[in-house]
Protein backbone atom coordinates (compact mmCIF):
# COMPACT_ATOMS: atom_id res chain seq x y z
CA UNK A 1 0.00 0.00 0.00
CA UNK A 2 1.50 3.26 -0.95
CA UNK A 3 1.96 5.88 1.61
CA UNK A 4 -0.18 8.41 -0.29
CA UNK A 5 -3.01 5.49 -0.09
CA UNK A 6 -2.70 4.81 3.50
CA UNK A 7 -2.79 8.36 3.82
CA UNK A 8 -6.18 8.98 2.34
CA UNK A 9 -7.81 5.85 3.44
CA UNK A 10 -6.92 7.59 6.80
CA UNK A 11 -8.23 10.72 6.75
CA UNK A 12 -11.21 9.90 4.30
CA UNK A 13 -13.78 10.50 6.70
CA UNK A 14 -12.20 13.79 7.91
CA UNK A 15 -12.01 15.33 4.39
CA UNK A 16 -15.45 14.01 3.51
CA UNK A 17 -17.07 16.05 6.22
CA UNK A 18 -14.80 19.37 5.08
CA UNK A 19 -16.32 18.29 1.67
CA UNK A 20 -20.24 18.52 3.08
CA UNK A 21 -19.42 22.82 3.01
CA UNK A 22 -15.77 23.89 0.90
CA UNK A 23 -13.81 22.12 -1.87
CA UNK A 24 -10.21 22.01 -1.45
CA UNK A 25 -7.81 21.09 -4.08
CA UNK A 26 -4.86 18.82 -4.21
CA UNK A 27 -2.46 21.46 -2.41
CA UNK A 28 -5.00 22.58 0.34
CA UNK A 29 -5.55 19.01 1.00
CA UNK A 30 -2.12 18.10 1.38
CA UNK A 31 -1.63 21.26 3.31
CA UNK A 32 -4.56 20.73 6.04
CA UNK A 33 -3.30 16.79 5.97
CA UNK A 34 -0.19 18.25 7.31
CA UNK A 35 -1.71 20.08 10.45
CA UNK A 36 -4.33 17.16 11.62
CA UNK A 37 -3.31 15.17 14.40
CA UNK A 38 -4.21 12.24 15.66
CA UNK A 39 -4.68 10.44 18.91
CA UNK A 40 -6.65 7.17 20.23
CA UNK A 41 -9.09 7.69 23.78
CA UNK A 42 -9.23 5.07 26.09
CA UNK A 43 -12.68 4.75 27.09
CA UNK A 44 -14.07 7.01 29.98
CA UNK A 45 -10.44 8.87 29.48
CA UNK A 46 -11.22 12.64 30.01
CA UNK A 47 -9.99 14.89 27.06
CA UNK A 48 -11.53 18.06 29.03
CA UNK A 49 -12.13 18.94 32.71
CA UNK A 50 -13.84 22.28 33.98
CA UNK A 51 -11.62 25.09 34.05
CA UNK A 52 -8.84 23.88 31.82
CA UNK A 53 -8.20 25.57 28.70
CA UNK A 54 -10.05 23.77 25.55
CA UNK A 55 -6.56 23.92 23.44
CA UNK A 56 -8.06 21.39 20.21
CA UNK A 57 -11.14 21.39 18.37
CA UNK A 58 -11.47 17.10 17.90
CA UNK A 59 -13.36 15.24 14.96
CA UNK A 60 -14.61 11.37 15.75
CA UNK A 61 -13.27 9.46 13.10
CA UNK A 62 -14.25 6.05 15.29
CA UNK A 63 -16.22 5.72 18.78
CA UNK A 64 -18.07 8.36 20.68
CA UNK A 65 -17.30 11.47 22.56
CA UNK A 66 -19.38 13.52 25.22
CA UNK A 67 -19.56 16.80 26.63
CA UNK A 68 -20.64 17.46 30.05
CA UNK A 69 -20.99 19.63 33.11
CA UNK A 70 -21.13 18.13 36.73
CA UNK A 71 -23.32 20.28 39.41
CA UNK A 72 -22.27 20.91 42.92
CA UNK A 73 -24.06 17.96 44.15
CA UNK A 74 -21.47 16.02 41.52
CA UNK A 75 -24.19 15.12 39.40
CA UNK A 76 -23.46 14.70 35.95
CA UNK A 77 -25.43 16.33 32.90
CA UNK A 78 -24.84 14.96 29.67
CA UNK A 79 -25.26 17.94 27.06
CA UNK A 80 -23.84 16.58 23.77
CA UNK A 81 -23.21 13.10 22.59
CA UNK A 82 -20.36 13.04 19.44
CA UNK A 83 -20.10 9.64 17.62
CA UNK A 84 -18.69 9.55 14.33
CA UNK A 85 -18.32 12.24 11.96
CA UNK A 86 -18.87 14.94 14.43
CA UNK A 87 -16.77 17.18 15.49
CA UNK A 88 -16.45 18.30 19.52
CA UNK A 89 -14.88 21.01 21.85
CA UNK A 90 -16.25 24.00 24.43
CA UNK A 91 -16.28 26.51 21.87
CA UNK A 92 -16.27 29.42 24.10
CA UNK A 93 -12.93 28.04 25.61
CA UNK A 94 -11.58 27.33 22.74
CA UNK A 95 -12.30 30.03 20.88
CA UNK A 96 -11.03 32.54 23.13
CA UNK A 97 -8.74 30.25 25.08
CA UNK A 98 -10.43 30.88 28.68
CA UNK A 99 -11.51 28.71 31.03
CA UNK A 100 -13.90 25.65 29.92
CA UNK A 101 -17.25 25.30 31.76
CA UNK A 102 -17.83 21.65 30.50
CA UNK A 103 -16.06 18.21 30.14
CA UNK A 104 -15.25 16.41 27.65
CA UNK A 105 -14.57 12.20 27.67
CA UNK A 106 -15.05 9.29 26.15
CA UNK A 107 -17.74 6.80 26.24
CA UNK A 108 -15.92 3.99 24.10
CA UNK A 109 -12.46 3.60 22.96
CA UNK A 110 -12.21 6.63 20.23
CA UNK A 111 -10.24 7.57 17.22
CA UNK A 112 -9.78 11.74 16.82
CA UNK A 113 -8.24 13.63 14.63
CA UNK A 114 -7.71 17.59 15.90
CA UNK A 115 -5.99 20.80 15.46
CA UNK A 116 -4.73 23.27 18.57
CA UNK A 117 -6.05 26.45 18.44
CA UNK A 118 -2.60 28.02 17.28
CA UNK A 119 -2.87 25.87 13.93
CA UNK A 120 -6.51 26.63 13.83
CA UNK A 121 -5.29 30.32 13.47
CA UNK A 122 -3.25 29.33 10.65
CA UNK A 123 -4.79 27.89 8.98
CA UNK A 124 -7.83 30.32 8.52
CA UNK A 125 -4.90 32.07 6.91
CA UNK A 126 -3.07 29.69 4.58
CA UNK A 127 -6.49 28.08 3.43
CA UNK A 128 -9.20 30.39 4.09
CA UNK A 129 -11.27 28.23 3.05
CA UNK A 130 -11.07 26.49 6.25
CA UNK A 131 -12.56 29.87 8.06
CA UNK A 132 -15.38 29.37 6.20
CA UNK A 133 -15.75 25.70 7.25
CA UNK A 134 -15.39 26.18 10.92
CA UNK A 135 -17.91 29.19 10.59
CA UNK A 136 -20.66 26.83 8.77
CA UNK A 137 -19.83 24.46 11.76
CA UNK A 138 -20.08 26.86 14.57
CA UNK A 139 -23.19 28.26 12.95
CA UNK A 140 -24.80 25.08 12.70
CA UNK A 141 -23.87 23.84 16.13
CA UNK A 142 -25.67 27.17 17.46
CA UNK A 143 -28.73 26.21 15.54
CA UNK A 144 -28.67 22.57 17.39
CA UNK A 145 -28.18 24.23 20.75
CA UNK A 146 -31.56 26.58 19.83
CA UNK A 147 -33.34 23.84 19.30
CA UNK A 148 -32.26 21.84 22.12
CA UNK A 149 -33.48 24.58 24.78
CA UNK A 150 -36.30 24.58 23.46
CA UNK A 151 -36.94 21.36 23.49
CA UNK A 152 -36.06 21.09 27.38
CA UNK A 153 -38.53 23.77 27.98
CA UNK A 154 -41.28 23.32 25.83
CA UNK A 155 -41.57 18.79 25.58
CA UNK A 156 -42.45 16.23 27.24
CA UNK A 157 -39.58 13.87 28.18
CA UNK A 158 -41.30 11.24 25.38
CA UNK A 159 -40.85 13.89 22.68
CA UNK A 160 -37.55 14.46 24.14
CA UNK A 161 -36.48 10.75 23.64
CA UNK A 162 -37.94 10.76 20.12
CA UNK A 163 -35.50 14.00 18.86
CA UNK A 164 -33.01 12.00 20.84
CA UNK A 165 -33.39 9.06 18.82
CA UNK A 166 -33.83 10.69 15.26
CA UNK A 167 -30.51 12.82 15.94
CA UNK A 168 -28.18 10.05 17.12
CA UNK A 169 -29.69 6.47 15.12
CA UNK A 170 -27.96 3.73 16.56
CA UNK A 171 -26.36 5.50 19.67
CA UNK A 172 -29.11 3.93 21.94
CA UNK A 173 -27.40 -0.07 22.03
CA UNK A 174 -23.87 2.12 22.49
CA UNK A 175 -24.37 3.80 25.51
CA UNK A 176 -25.35 3.13 28.67
CA UNK A 177 -29.14 3.99 29.84
CA UNK A 178 -28.00 5.98 32.56
CA UNK A 179 -26.42 8.83 30.26
CA UNK A 180 -29.01 9.12 27.91
CA UNK A 181 -31.05 9.53 31.13
CA UNK A 182 -28.90 12.58 32.14
CA UNK A 183 -29.47 13.90 28.46
CA UNK A 184 -32.92 13.73 28.51
CA UNK A 185 -33.09 15.33 32.17
CA UNK A 186 -34.77 12.18 33.66
CA UNK A 187 -34.10 9.01 35.34
CA UNK A 188 -33.00 6.13 34.27
CA UNK A 189 -36.53 4.22 35.96
CA UNK A 190 -38.28 6.67 33.90
CA UNK A 191 -36.41 6.37 30.66
CA UNK A 192 -36.75 2.24 31.15
CA UNK A 193 -40.76 3.04 30.93
CA UNK A 194 -40.68 5.16 28.46
CA UNK A 195 -38.49 2.80 26.29
CA UNK A 196 -40.66 -0.26 26.54
CA UNK A 197 -43.80 2.28 25.54
CA UNK A 198 -41.91 2.80 22.50
CA UNK A 199 -40.53 -0.27 21.82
Amino acid sequence: MSRTFYLYKMHEFIFANFALHIQLDAAETEYVQSKLLFRTVKKNAVLLHPDETCRNIYFVNKGCLRIFNTDKEGEEHNILFCPENWWVADLASFSTQTPAFYAISALEETEVFYFSYPVLEELYIEVPKMERFFRILVQNGFHMHQQRITSELSKPAEERYQSFRRLYPKLEQRITQKHIASYLGITPVFLSMIRKRNN
